[in-house]
């Protein structure tokens, strides 16, 4: 079965409250089985804009990863990102 990804990319508008996102964010994560693939870091962008923050967590499976973002945990950090971030969302079945 694939795997399931959730993939962010975010631009922080206010840096002093948005950890709170991360930290809730990462509680989660981790409740649902998800693993930070990448968080951050380093990148380029050669073609188009981007947002400054790129993150993807993978889950055991597509299911999961839908089941983690409309979990009610994850939609109260949800709704942290929303308010101190620009930011983008998109859950993908991984390749068998």
């Amino acid at each position: 079965m694939p795997k399931g990804y959730c993939i962010a990319h975010v631009t922080p508008t206010d840096t002093a409250n948005y950890p709170k996102y991360r930290e809730a964010a990462s509680a989660a994560i981790a409740a649902y089985g998800g693993q930070f693939l990448v968080r951050g870091g380093r990148y380029e962008s050669p073609e188009g804009s981007s947002l400054e923050r790129h993150v993807i967590v993978e889950f055991d499976s597509f299911e999961q990863a839908k089941k983690f973002y409309h979990s009610p945990e994850y939609q109260a950090a949800v709704k942290l990102r929303r308010a101190t971030s620009e930011s983008t969302f998109v859950i993908v079945e991984g390749a068998e």
